[in-house]
């Protein structure tokens, strides 16, 4: 059985197709969406809620624009995953910020995605480990 790439992602059989309206349209809406959420401080899983609505709407320009299947469950989990992905980096990404900038006094940034606790204890201070 012969599968290529373009086929597994996208019913269009063309990458080009995909990576237009799956990745830059869906994948940069779910950006967006992602940084709205950790912006009003709901829950990470708000995002995963979202994100099958908004892998609806993609499926759906697939439809109207390039005739692709509306109704196919394996194409729709594609766009689902790419929505969740983008979706993911935008929601990590603006809740590190968050934590840095408003609470500064505790957090500081431990990578693009993360941070970690201040430790401000003087050299001194610190117990000596073995």
């Amino acid at each position: 059985m012969h599968v290529s790439i373009p086929e597994l992602v996208s019913d269009e059989h063309s990458l080009a197709v995909f990576f237009l309206v799956s990745v830059a349209m869906g994948g940069g809406a779910a950006w967006l969406a992602g940084r709205a959420i950790a912006s009003t401080w709901r829950p990470w899983w708000h995002l995963a809620l979202y994100m099958l609505l908004l892998s609806a709407a993609v499926r759906f320009l697939h439809h109207a624009l390039f005739d692709g299947k509306f109704l196919s469950l394996h194409y729709y989990l594609v766009d689902y995953a790419v929505c969740l992905a983008f979706g993911s980096l935008g929601f990590h990404l603006t809740r590190a910020t968050q934590m840095v900038t408003r609470y500064k006094w505790i957090h500081e940034r431990a990578g693009p995605f993360r941070w970690r606790r201040r430790d401000d204890t003087p050299a001194a201070d610190r117990p000596k480990s073995e």
